[in-house]
């Protein structure tokens, strides 16, 4: 089956979430600067989160870029990714609310809905390789994945941290972000190099 459908349907959630996240934030009582104070944490929490929203956005739409046609098991990759995805307004919200306090908790759920995201994407692009085949141009261009691989990892490693100390983990999700604003050019690189539309 065609592609498009899927594209159009995870468009519409990706965009959908960006609208919660933002509506989520209420505005300030007082018209001073020092009234945006109290919201800052909560602020800096929805742009992480959007961050994170756009480059799964932008790597979403590069991966189908190499993708012909789509199975059902590709499908339901695809919402399972959006289901984790579909997580983030609310844990960006708890964690803003409380990360600055140095709460565990709210910081250790947002890496955990990260890694349930990080996984679901990986494994999205594995069901479609598998469907179009290890010779295929989507296979070059996926490759390893080396840096979803460390992603992963990172994820991990600051779930847990989250009880040591908060601001290391929220360091930890900050240089997740940094290494995939990086661009990666695998899918540009094996497309323009590939026979494959």
């Amino acid at each position: 089956m065609g592609k498009g459908r899927l594209e159009a349907f995870s468009d519409g959630v990706i965009a959908i979430l960006i609208t919660i996240m933002v509506l989520e934030m209420k505005v300030p009582h007082g018209a001073d600067p020092s009234a945006l104070r109290p919201i800052l944490p909560i602020f800096l929490s929805y742009v992480l989160s959007f961050v994170f929203i756009a480059i799964y956005w932008n790597n979403h739409h590069h991966l189908f870029q190499a993708v012909r046609q789509v199975r059902g098991s590709a499908l339901w990759a695809n919402v399972h990714l959006l289901f984790w995805l579909s997580l983030i307004p609310f844990v960006t919200g708890w964690m803003g609310e409380n990360w600055a306090e140095g709460e565990a908790w709210p910081v250790a759920l947002y890496g955990v809905v990260m890694l349930g995201a990080g996984v679901a994407y990986y494994v999205l692009s594995q069901v479609l390789v598998a469907h179009h085949g290890q010779e295929s141009t989507l296979a070059r261009a996926v490759g390893r994945d080396e840096k979803g691989k460390i992603s992963l990892l990172i994820y991990l490693c600051a779930v847990p941290l989250a009880f040591v100390d908060a601001r290391i983990a929220c360091g930890l999700y900050v240089l997740v972000a940094v290494i995939w604003l990086i661009p990666d050019r695998r899918i540009e690189r094996a497309l323009a190099g590939g026979t494959e539309p």
